[in-house]
């Protein structure tokens, strides 16, 4: 298998009882479909043009009313002296530990970030260009509990973060190999990141996220990252995409604000995205909620520019409301994919690439719900624009569990998102008049020419949807979608092959990591 193939379990299963007269096309595709299939999916560059939800006298009053917090209310810089020093040489307004932003500066200092930049992977087939007409689909990202195959809820391991990464190396239309595909429990926490980190390079050679949970996790990760592309490489090119959250409302804290000095300084890039939870972190409204938002995302990005103009950054956000009866996080709901089309207005209009999105559900399990909510998270962010879509697959509970079947869902849904935003084909057999001049009124289009050479590839075909007849169902087992799932991630690991890595690579990043684990006692807090 060369290493930009990627396995992807085909089920073929047609319904029962429906006979076509082209005979070879229907006996060439149950063939096609009858087992495993070499298949990655290239990147998305989206054909469709982004969903704008805010008039332009909206984007104005919205505008306005972020310069006036920016102005009157400020941002708090906690921990960290350095910071606030950065920004009274800039000219902002410093109190204490918050920073009041004159009109206009973070806008003016932002205008040094790339409207978007590539993120270099260790194969470079699997480059990802973030900004754009470019959508980046990445896994899950923090969760400290897995569902496993058997159906436990129970802490995760290193193992189970291994499967992910492996899980997200096989999938077809995932770009990105993620961060934090899940927690793993059983390793200190100070040291965990080193697994982590080196778990992604390892098992796959798709790019990755970096470690944000201390500074000195960051300047870890940078090392691992010089080890593998070079000191030199590491400088002049991203290879690291990671996530820095402000803590809304209206904070940026010390951890935060010193992986995001780290990152930006070696021009890695760094993801500047509020955390809302409507009704909690911020307003209720959607444009109160947005206001906060673009005070928050534009001072952290303006930051990382002072850090090093030049180094690519990302606007942020994550929105969901809040159950008014219970206070839990509800998603899946209207105004956060409000929040989600604004604040891409938002980005387009600063000329930044955008993060939000994802595959996003408080479902315990992978059922209905689950389904509903994300694709009611899902179908904004396509709409929308996003360039780089976190939590695109994998997500339960709130962000609570990674879910391997889930994953598996997800990245269904995933290629057929990719497949619409696509567009429509234009060419000579999109147009498929030849087709229509073969087969003439009253015929049927199952076995002229044209089908038969388009089979394959015409529609979207799920590995995991059921759509025979009922009594084929039956025949098969009953099998709800996740117990096909479940099928799917045991084809997947078990024709899983670990791409070539460099051996004097691989052996400087496992002493590194050996010498950073002795420097320190284990941490578990």
């Amino acid at each position: 298998m060369s290493v930009d193939e990627t396995p992807v379990e085909e089920s073929g299963r047609r319904g029962g009882g429906r006979r076509g007269r082209g005979g070879g096309g229907a006996a060439a595709r149950r063939q096609s479909r009858s087992g495993p299939q070499l298949l990655s999916l290239p990147n998305l560059v989206r054909g469709l043009e982004p969903t704008d939800i805010l008039s332009q006298e909206a984007i104005e009053i919205i505008e306005a009313n972020a310069d006036t917090l920016m102005e009157e209310v400020g941002v708090i810089y906690s921990d960290d002296e350095e910071a606030l020093k950065l920004w009274k040489d800039a000219g902002a307004d410093v109190q204490g530990d918050r920073v009041h932003f004159p009109k206009g500066l973070c806008r003016e200092l932002m205008k040094t970030a790339p409207s978007s930049f590539t993120q270099h992977a260790r194969n470079p087939q699997r480059n990802v260009e973030i900004g754009g007409k470019h959508t980046v689909f990445a896994p899950v990202y923090g969760p400290p509990f897995v569902r496993d195959l058997e159906g436990e809820r129970r802490y995760a391991t290193i193992e189970d973060f291994q499967t992910f990464v492996k899980l997200a190396y096989m999938a077809p239309a995932m770009h990105h190999s993620g961060g934090t595909v899940c927690e793993p429990c059983d390793i200190p926490v100070n040291k965990r990141h080193l697994d982590m980190v080196y778990s992604h390079i390892k098992y796959s050679d798709k790019p990755f996220m970096g470690s944000v949970t201390a500074p000195e996790r960051a300047e870890d990760t940078v090392k691992m990252a010089q080890i593998l592309f070079g000191e030199e490489f590491v400088d002049q090119n991203c290879v690291l995409v990671s996530l820095i959250n402000c803590n809304s409302p209206l904070t940026m804290d010390g951890t935060m604000l010193g992986a995001l000095k780290t990152y930006a300084r070696a021009n890695q890039a760094s993801i500047v995205s509020p955390f809302i939870v409507g009704g909690a972190m911020s307003p209720v409204t959607v444009a109160g909620t947005l206001a906060q938002v673009l005070c928050e995302a534009t001072s952290g990005i303006a930051f990382s520019q002072l850090c090093r103009p030049g180094s690519p950054v990302i606007f942020g956000t994550f929105a969901t409301s809040i159950s008014m009866q219970t206070g839990a996080p509800a998603f899946g709901t209207p105004e956060p994919g409000q929040v989600l089309l604004g604040a891409a207005q938002f980005a387009r209009r600063y000329n930044l690439p955008f993060r939000s999105g994802g595959s996003l559900t408080g479902s315990k399990i992978p059922d209905g719900q689950a389904a509903y909510d994300s694709a009611n998270t899902l179908w904004p962010a396509m709409l929308g624009g996003v360039n780089f879509m976190l939590h695109s697959a994998g997500w339960l509970e709130g962000g609570l569990v990674s879910s391997f079947e889930k994953f598996v869902m997800d990245c269904d849904q995933l290629a057929a998102a990719q497949k619409f935003a696509g567009g429509i084909d234009m060419s000579e057999n999109g147009q498929a008049m030849s087709a229509i001049r073969e087969v003439g009124p009253g015929s049927h289009f199952l076995g002229c020419e044209h089908t038969q050479s388009n089979f394959e590839t015409a529609f979207y075909a799920s590995n995991v949807a059921d759509n025979n007849s009922f009594e084929q169902w039956e025949v098969e087992g009953n099998q709800r979608i996740e117990q096909r799932a479940n099928k799917v991630v045991r084809q997947w690991l078990d024709a899983y092959q670990a791409p070539d890595l460099d051996v004097a690579k691989d052996e400087a990043l496992k002493a590194f990591i050996q010498q950073r684990k002795d420097s320190m006692p284990d941490a578990f807090t």
